[in-house]
């Protein structure tokens, strides 16, 4: 329409019963732009932070193939976006000035006429959640490591992962994935992510142990130049690193020379998975001492080395262990919950925890998700939980 004169504005207010004194000298006038349409424009809720990385030049991407839910995620962190609408239609005005500003800017003409660019009755809000990786190991055991003599790994034709490749399919910052790439002990072969396979990751494994035996080392300084000329004839020597990269902790003396104090949980945790994953069930004292006799000479075997890898079942005579891996199960809450409760009726909070530890958010605890998702009961003195629903 045509452009309002003060005249028609001080008319207006004073219809509106409103004291032009208490208000500023300025007006804005808005009218609809040309292009003024609803869904033209998004508006994301930002926190402080995820603003400053904005503004330093960094990108933020939102990340999610057609079937999963939109994530977005800044350099080291993920969040869930969901959708919130609002009492008040959001005007977008462009240069729109603040009353803050045009008190500061008194010369300012009485009458501003802004077009409005465009609406919105809702806004994308951002909130913190686990990063998905779940999928990542998923991927990469579509096609694990055999080996440099495997044929299959020469003929096969099946999807291979880069870095890219898995930024574009997992939702998850990237910080998060290559962290997480570590903890699954992935390794690059040849520009692409790979996991070892089992058998053969545990036939490293053992040259390893047997030539640290052989040659009478100390768990704790194990010569990596040393291990590489031994076994290079062996396996390929990335390989060799690999798997001491894997199983220990490497660090140089004052000598420059490179060693690997080895995890002797995690050998001892790998060699009980070797184990179990043979039979369905296990006589748990006869496991122990067969596990015992497996692992490398001065090693120590304890039940406390085998927590979200293997369950004991108290209730059975004699008492049993079985293989339970806690990367196997659901990743979302309510599912973990209820595949849980399937395989086991009674949890002990002790039982529970290394299959639901992972499930915490940044500052939940164990305690605060067993109260949402199951219910407590007592059971012979000892507190037990169950599920909250019926389990099909």
């Amino acid at each position: 329409g045509a452009m309002r004169s003060r005249g028609e504005v001080d008319a207006t207010l004073q219809t509106a019963k409103l004291n032009p004194a208490e208000l500023l000298p300025v007006v804005h006038c808005l009218s609809f732009g040309p292009q003024a349409g609803a869904g033209e424009c998004c508006l994301l809720q930002l926190e402080p932070g995820l603003c400053a990385e904005l503004e330093a030049g960094r990108s933020l991407v939102i990340r999610g193939e057609k079937d999963e839910q939109a994530v977005l995620c800044s350099k080291d962190k993920t969040y869930d976006m969901k959708i919130a609408d609002t009492s008040n239609m959001l005007l977008f005005i462009p240069g729109c000035k603040t009353p803050e500003q045009l008190k500061a800017d008194q010369a300012s003409g009485n009458i501003i006429h802004s077009q409005i660019a465009g609406f919105s009755n809702n806004y994308w809000e951002l909130r913190r959640c686990r990063p998905k990786l779940k999928k990542l190991r998923k991927l990469l055991m579509e096609d694990p490591y055999e080996g440099p003599d495997s044929q299959k790994d020469q003929t096969s034709t099946s999807s291979k992962y880069t870095t890219e490749d898995l930024l574009s399919l997992i939702q998850a910052s990237e910080e998060e994935i290559l962290h997480q790439l570590q903890v699954i002990d992935a390794c690059k072969i040849e520009g692409y992510w790979r996991i070892l396979e089992f058998d053969y990751e545990m036939k490293l494994l053992n040259h390893v142990t047997q030539l640290i035996d052989s040659e009478s080392w100390s768990f704790s300084k194990v010569p990596l130049h040393a291990c590489l000329e031994e076994l290079g004839s062996l396996e390929p020597t990335e390989m060799i690193e690999h798997i001491l990269l894997s199983y220990g902790r490497k660090y140089t003396d004052d000598a420059g020379e490179v060693y690997f104090e080895m995890h002797e949980d995690k050998i001892c945790r790998s060699i009980a998975h070797m184990l179990l994953q043979n039979a369905v069930k296990f006589n748990l004292s006869e496991f122990q001492e067969v596990w015992q006799q497996s692992v490398p000479e001065g090693m120590t075997t304890k039940l406390d080395q085998l927590k979200g890898l293997a369950l004991v079942d108290k209730s059975s005579r004699p008492e049993t262990i079985f293989l339970l891996k806690v990367e196997d199960l659901p990743e979302n809450n309510q599912e973990r919950f209820n595949s849980l409760f399937s395989i086991r009726e009674k949890w002990t909070e002790v039982d529970i925890t290394p299959y639901i530890q992972d499930l915490c958010a940044e500052k939940q605890t164990v305690g605060a998700l067993l109260t949402k998702y199951a219910r407590s009961s007592m059971q012979n003195g000892v507190k037990v939980y169950n599920s909250r629903r019926p389990i099909s």
